[in-house]
């Protein structure tokens, strides 16, 4: 039997081990030819145009890549031209025309870095952690107009430990693409995959993220702050002002009153108070629960673990940290843009 013919479209490096998988040991039942993929941006605070990971993985192996900023009817006949059999995305960043999506004869199917129908949206690895989930996934689903409403083939789950931030999840989730898609493309080529409809009174939203998420209020409780801080790291990232400095957080949890009683004892304190600090992290007062801050950056420097921050940045127990509002970032209906 041919290989199956895939264009596959994307343009973040999560993508990475499944193009490698999809490259090397799925290579005798597919082939990649050729990766769509977002132009070159302008980055940094130099302002220097790069290619993205995606672009520069298939330039190293020889593929054509196509970077159009739009899909307009040149780049639909160059996509024909392929004659795929499969589109295949994932994290590429670009609407798609219902002609475009219908053109592969096996159709063009998203990897969603979600339980669908939970997390719909352009924040799901984020925004599962920060809601406090302790297991996400990956969805393999037909493209339909609708946002990330197509019919579900298959997840493959993932453990979000009490630690993870977005980085480790995002890891976790790459990795787990290649099992499903593995499992999935030998009866997806036969046509004996089976889709099934999302159960739209289950879905979930989340949306494109920005600076100002990384607020904090105090008043909320630990586990609450902790997920939310462990969710937006490294971006957007929660921070803090300590000192007339803004102070980045890199991973926090919601510390146990009675493995801190040595060091606190029986304490009452405004939410937002710094309580002092345990071998793990600067211990702050919530509105529910002890936070402990484990992993903290002073601008210009590097992200440290507490201990160490504390050596050249000490916050004194009594310090009170303001509180600022915590905009919502999931919801029952799609985001208004």
């Amino acid at each position: 039997m041919s290989r199956l013919r895939i264009v596959f479209l994307g343009s973040d490096a999560i993508a990475l081990p499944l193009l490698e998988w999809l490259a090397g040991a799925g290579a005798p039942t597919v082939e990649i030819v050729a990766v769509f993929t977002q132009p070159d941006r302008a980055v940094g605070r130099g302002q220097k145009v790069v290619s993205n990971a995606i672009k520069s993985w298939a330039l190293a192996r020889g593929l054509p890549v196509h970077q159009p900023e739009k899909i307009t009817p040149e780049i639909l006949g160059q996509f024909a031209a392929l004659k795929p059999d499969l589109g295949l995305i994932m994290a590429y960043g670009h609407i798609l025309r219902d002609d475009f999506i219908g053109l592969p004869r096996l159709g063009t199917l998203n990897l969603h870095t979600s339980l669908l129908p939970k997390y719909r949206g352009a924040s799901p690895i984020q925004t599962a952690i920060a809601n406090g989930e302790t297991e996400t996934g990956v969805s393999l689903m037909r493209i339909v107009r609708e946002l990330d409403a197509g019919p579900v083939a298959a997840v493959e789950r993932v453990i979000v430990g009490p630690l993870d931030t977005a980085m480790d999840v995002e890891a976790k989730l790459a990795a787990a693409c290649v099992p499903l898609v593995a499992r999935t493309l030998p009866s997806l080529a036969a046509g004996t995959l089976n889709f099934t409809a999302q159960d739209r009174a289950a879905a979930t939203f989340c949306r494109k993220l920005e600076k100002t998420d990384g607020s904090l209020d105090f008043a909320v409780p630990a586990s609450v702050l902790a997920a939310r801080i462990n969710g937006l790291f490294p971006w957007p990232g929660c921070t803090l002002e300590l000192n007339g400095q803004t102070v980045k957080l890199g991973q926090a949890d919601a510390a146990l009153p009675a493995a801190t009683f040595h060091l606190l004892g029986e304490i009452s304190a405004t939410p937002g108070t710094v309580l002092g600090a345990d071998a793990d992290g600067v211990l702050v007062a919530t509105g529910q629960g002890m936070l402990r801050l484990r992993r903290l950056q002073r601008p210009g420097g590097k992200m440290l673990a507490a201990a160490e921050f504390l050596r050249g940045f000490p916050i004194p127990a009594g310090t009170v940290i303001a509180a600022r509002p915590m905009a919502a970032l999931v919801a029952d209906a799609p985001f208004r843009r």
